[in-house]
């Protein structure tokens, strides 16, 4: 994260860190998800020494006439546009790889929804997948995990 947001020439006024949802039902049953990814966030704020403005939690991905987990990703920048935010950029925590989930609805929708209500730089943060560094870490998850099968 700090890595590619080194690398903008701007520096965003909001990071959104962006997680799939799940229907709403699965957490007030007692799915634990949600908080996990609060506590993701909380942990991420504090290893950058960042305030809750700086860094925002929401959930992308919902489909379906049920509610989601809140707040929703597209309601988010949309409104952080309209409020006069003029740079964001969203991480997306919960996805080991990017996918059409993060390259589609969150690097291309979402931009386009913020610099249609108004707001300016944009940028998205790769997964793990973008780095030699995650990738280590992916690979002795996936190692570690291994061990006791093979």
């Amino acid at each position: 994260i700090e890595r590619h947001l080194a690398s903008l020439d701007f520096e965003p006024e909001v990071v959104i860190a962006s997680y799939h949802g799940i229907p709403k039902p699965y957490s007030d049953k007692g799915d634990p998800y949600q908080a996990h990814c609060l506590e993701t966030t909380r942990l991420l704020r504090e290893k950058l020494s960042w305030d809750e403005k700086k860094l925002i939690t929401t959930f992308q991905s919902r489909f379906g006439a049920q509610e989601w987990l809140q707040p929703y990703t597209d309601v988010t920048v949309e409104k952080l546009a309209k409020e006069g935010v003029k740079s964001i950029a969203i991480v997306n925590p919960g996805f080991s790889v990017d996918c059409i989930e993060t390259l589609d609805e969150i690097g291309r929708e979402a931009a386009e929804t913020f610099h249609h209500a108004g707001g300016g730089n944009f940028a998205h943060i790769p997964c793990l997948n973008d780095s030699d560094e995650g990738m280590a870490v992916i690979e002795a998850l996936v190692r570690r995990e291994l061990s006791g099968w093979v």
